[in-house]
């Protein structure tokens, strides 16, 4: 687990933060996450401070957002095009969202042993998930953790979805472009692309297109390019390409990152990216008022002792969910 800051930080510490995270000093950059993945109360409200502070240099990133079924080689992808990218002279954050992180001890990043390459290059930062318990919680402070680092000069974001379902939602949520990486040969290729998910999707990428495998890779593309001409694309302006590469040979990896660009620079000349994105600002909003409801609720000591005779209530049949509501808001006197 991280560490939690141990003292409130002052105004000056916190401009201490900010200076420190504006010149990219990897240790204050990590002090600066810490508090706002922190869950006490005065934490929360300098860690809100401290990102206002650093907004003016934040949205100039491309955050790119990864998801995959386990297995698919998103680790090593990252790993691989984490190191492309550095190599290209970018500056690259690798962040995670992982609502099962608080029961299993952490996410899968937190291994960083499987993405050895980009942990120990100086262009790049690799974060775990935070342990916040639910996925909202969880994707709020990955947010927050996105722009401090785009304040510290990481102009790449890669957020990986290490759950499934609502968590790839999340990720397409906060994210410029949502890439899923896929299998060759597992089966029926047009089973592998679930609707929901192809929506949200930007590109389709299969993976282990080498050796024995190149083949399928290919057959499980044309596959997918097929499928997709049957289903409505996520964006009028963006037709979802499918490529072909190899996280273990690097062959391809140009080719894909070359489609990001390509589709960063459409989103852009559209005036798409400027409307995704502030459509995603109004939502991390409420996202946000949620969580705040939620946390109001968890810290009423009269309210949480009255709760599990209402959910009780709830559930024989004897109290409506709307009266409930009534109760629970009236105790907290809203």
């Amino acid at each position: 687990m991280n560490p939690r800051p141990a003292l409130v930080p002052s105004v000056s510490d916190i401009d201490r933060l900010v200076a420190g995270v504006r010149a990219g000093e990897r240790a204050l950059l990590a002090r600066a996450i810490t508090l706002a993945e922190s869950k006490r109360a005065d934490h929360q409200q300098a860690a809100r401070t401290l990102v206002q502070k650093l907004l003016p240099a934040t949205g100039k990133a491309m955050r790119v957002g990864i998801t995959g079924a386990p297995g698919v080689g998103k680790s090593t992808t990252i790993d691989a095009l984490g190191s492309h990218l550095t190599g290209l002279g970018h500056r690259v954050a690798v962040l995670a969202v992982d609502p099962s992180s608080a029961r299993t001890g952490g996410s899968i990043l937190g291994d960083k042993t499987r993405m050895a390459q980009l942990s120990a290059d100086p262009n790049a930062f690799i974060r775990p998930s935070p342990s916040a318990g639910t996925l909202g919680g969880v994707a709020a402070k990955t947010r927050e953790t996105m722009l401090i680092c785009e304040a510290a000069g990481y102009d790449v974001i890669l957020v990986e979805t290490v759950g499934i379902g609502q968590s790839e939602t999340a990720v397409a949520d906060m994210t410029d472009m949502f890439l899923a990486l896929m299998l060759p040969g597992a089966g029926d290729e047009l089973q592998g692309i679930k609707k929901g998910l192809v929506e949200l999707a930007d590109m389709i990428a299969v993976n282990k297109a080498d050796g024995d495998n190149l083949a399928r890779a290919r057959a499980a593309a044309a596959e997918y390019r097929a499928a997709l001409h049957i289903l409505s694309p996520r964006s009028p302006n963006w037709q979802v390409p499918v490529v072909t590469y190899s996280a273990y040979t690097g062959d391809g990896l140009a080719a894909l990152w070359t489609k990001v660009v390509e589709h960063r620079d459409t989103m852009t000349k559209t005036g798409e990216l400027a409307a995704r994105r502030r459509d995603q600002q109004v939502k991390w909003m409420w996202s946000m008022v949620e969580d705040r409801v939620h946390g109001r609720i968890a810290s009423d000591p009269t309210l949480t002792a009255k709760l599990p005779q209402i959910e009780a209530e709830v559930a024989d049949g004897r109290l409506s969910p709307a009266v409930a509501v009534d109760q629970i808001f009236a105790a907290l006197k809203w």
